[in-house]
Parts: structure tokens; C-alpha cells; sequence
């Protein structure tokens, strides 16, 4: 499988329906596909569930999104730090729902819906808020919580480079969530700085095979 390489962002996000669960690589701003955010702000869908690790920093990015109403409800493991003050705003006037997912939990229930596993049992968030109206059971001597997959209609996801198949290297901390997103979407749009020719890529580097991408768009120069 080859992946479609776009001439801009609003090319990439092209198609995004109003009411889609979108999953948004990026630890804080590590790693978070700012020029596709910024894209699907000007494409206009509404109504959108977006999974990402926080629930936006500032005033750009994921803050931006939400800034323009276009969410109606995030799940993220940190939707507070000293800069959400958009998210803040809006959860405090009831402009948008929140479930927060522990970091752990979050990446496995996003790991296993590209794994096709139906359910887990985890004993993160056991005797907690997070576990209420949640099936649980007694494993080893421990209580564990029933969690179920996340799937994404469309993944954004950052990476620092990719092949002219999609095949996509990342770098450093900006790795974080972007390879099991991109195993959990059906569509996935990878922003990377640099496309390289095919074969340009050691196959022994490539953590994201080109099978699970679909589009891909080069960072706009500064």
C-alpha cells in the first residue's frame, strides 16, 4: 500500500466528516501535528470527538479546535495544566464533555484496537471515580477494571519523516502516541518535516509501515 502524498494540510484533511472521532498524536506540543490542526480548523468539521494525550496548550494546536466549538467531547489522561485555559473555559460553562482515560489505559485501549482484541481487564483506575458503572473482576488477588478499545475515524499524527510509500521514522519524544494511533484509525494523515524517496529509509527504522497510512503532507517551511 502506498500512501497519497499531498501538496498541503488542507489537502491532507480534506474529507473529515462532521461528527468523527479523531485521535491526535502528541505529548503536550511534542509531537502534535500543529499544521493538520490547524487545517481541519479551516475544513470546518464539527461535532468531533478527539482523543489526545492532553486537551490543549495555549492558544494553537488542539486549543485552537476547541477554541472554534468544533469538539464536543475530549478524552484525554490530562486535560489540565497551566496553559488549557480554552479547555478550562469551556468544561466550566458545560461546552464540552470530558472522560479522562489514564495515560497507560489510553494508549493500550488505542494498542488494542489495532490488535483487534475485543476487551482488556487493567487494574489502573480499580476503586476509583474511573471505574464506576465498569465490569470488574478479581485477578491474582487484584481488582481489575474492563476496558474496551478506542477507535479512531481519522488519525492525525506527527512524524519526523516519511518514505513516498508512508512509511514513517519519528523522533525522539515525539513518537509518544503516534504509532498506536496509527494502527487504530481508519484513515491516517502523518504531518512529517521531511519525505524522502522511496528505499531512502532503513526498514529496520521504520516504526509506522506504510500499510497503516494513508495520507501524508510535509511540514509548511517557517
Amino acid at each position: 500500500m502506498t500512501a497519497r502524498v499531498c501538496a498541503d494540510a488542507d489537502e491532507a484533511v480534506a474529507g473529515i466528516e462532521d461528527g468523527s472521532t479523531v485521535l491526535v498524536s502528541g505529548f503536550g506540543m511534542a509531537g502534535m501535528p500543529v499544521g493538520l490542526i490547524d487545517a481541519l480548523v479551516r475544513q470546518g468539521a464539527r461535532d468531533l470527538t478527539v482523543v489526545s494525550n492532553n486537551a490543549g496548550n495555549g492558544d494553537t494546536g488542539l486549543a485552537a479546535l476547541l477554541a472554534k466549538r468544533r469538539v464536543r467531547k475530549v478524552v484525554c489522561s490530562f486535560p489540565r495544566q497551566a496553559d488549557s485555559h480554552v479547555f478550562d473555559a469551556l468544561y466550566r460553562a458545560g461546552e464540552i464533555e470530558l472522560e479522562v482515560v489514564p495515560q497507560g489505559n489510553l494508549a493500550e485501549r488505542m494498542r488494542a484496537a489495532g490488535a483487534g482484541i475485543g476487551a482488556f481487564f487493567c487494574p489502573t483506575g480499580a476503586g476509583t471515580l474511573l471505574a464506576e458503572g465498569k465490569e470488574t473482576r478479581v485477578i491474582d488477588g487484584r481488582t481489575h477494571v474492563l476496558e474496551y478499545p478506542i477507535k479512531g475515524d481519522v488519525a492525525l499524527v506527527g512524524a519526523h519523516r516519511a518514505d513516498r510509500m508512508g512509511n514513517l521514522v519519528y523522533r525522539k519524544t515525539a513518537r509518544n502516541f503516534g504509532p498506536v494511533m496509527a494502527t487504530a484509525a481508519t484513515t491516517v494523515i502523518a504531518q512529517v518535516r521531511e519525505i524522502v524517496d522511496t528505499g531512502a529509509i532503513d526498514p529496520e527504522t521504520v516504526v509506522t509501515p506504510s500499510i497503516y497510512v494513508d495520507r501524508v503532507v510535509q511540514e509548511a517551511a517557517a
